[in-house]
């Protein structure tokens, strides 16, 4: 199956646009997981059993794992994934962005290596940095495009010219990724939730693609004002929320209070769809 029958899938048969990422710091795990890097495993497969048949994606940050040597262990959490959340496409997010000979190694970490179905990519090296992945032809690669962070501005929000009608770079990143890029229909782009105006353009210029879709919940973006700007009944729009699931609880029932929160922001994504 490919993955943007994958993702169809998980979001029919979990009624769910929501993606829980899964950015581990152990610092705020609850009780006597706290502080224990050893113990990242179990937090997260505690947290993906009780969300699996709530969410239309997984996204672990491999930072997160590589900053605590524990890149086993997500090896570990993506087995478990695979076998007990079969249903559940896993998108690694990686953002690598480079050329050549590294892009294919870092093409098989992803997905040889750690077994992802997607990956998110930085796209301004060019379409060479993102060629390699495409080679996979089951899998998917999301390209960042108009990021949740202030500091997008910075390049993504220029015009590419002084020209008057120059689109902007991450109009110019939405074109290619709808178009000449996406030669095997395995692109989507990654788009902030705090600028639901840019969702609403890009979901314009790249009508088809899938949008990944961070920066609900801790970050304060507008979950409701998200989906009606993204949604669309034969494109996918994937929206994460990382913190505000993960340590909705600071005690031993952490896993059931994700639950409970991962339910309620469901609800909430579902019920924001334009009729």
């Amino acid at each position: 199956m490919r993955f943007l029958e994958q993702l169809q899938a998980a979001q029919t048969q979990n009624q769910s646009m929501l993606c829980v990422g899964l950015d581990p710091e152990p610092s705020r795990f609850p009780g006597a997981l706290k502080g224990n890097a050893h113990k990242i495993y179990d937090f997260c497969a505690a947290i993906v059993d009780a969300t699996a048949d709530a969410v239309i994606a997984f996204k672990p940050q491999i930072a997160y794992f590589a900053a605590h040597r524990a890149e086993g262990q997500l090896e570990r959490l993506m087995e478990h994934m695979r076998r007990t959340a079969p249903q559940v496409p896993i998108i690694l997010d990686a953002k690598r962005g480079d050329i050549g000979s590294t892009a294919e190694q870092y093409a098989i970490e992803a997905f040889e290596r750690y077994g992802a179905d997607a990956v998110t990519l930085s796209p301004f090296m060019g379409f060479d940095s993102v060629q390699p992945y495409l080679k996979y032809h089951d899998k998917g690669a999301f390209l960042l495009c108009r990021t949740s962070n202030k500091g997008g501005d910075d390049l993504q929000n220029q015009r590419l010219s002084s020209i008057e009608g120059q689109p902007l770079l991450y109009e110019h990143v939405a074109k290619l990724a709808q178009g000449p890029w996406n030669l095997n229909g395995q692109l989507g782009l990654v788009v902030g939730a705090t600028y639901p105006q840019e969702i609403e353009r890009v979901r314009s210029i790249a009508s088809s693609l899938p949008l990944l879709i961070p920066g609900v919940g801790a970050q304060g973006g507008d979950a409701i004002a998200t989906v009606r700007a993204g949604w669309r009944v034969d494109a996918p729009i994937i929206v994460n929320s990382s913190r505000a699931i993960l340590y909705a609880s600071s005690n031993d029932d952490f896993a059931k209070a994700a639950r409970t929160e991962a339910l309620k922001t469901r609800d909430m994504l579902q019920r924001a769809k334009p009729d």
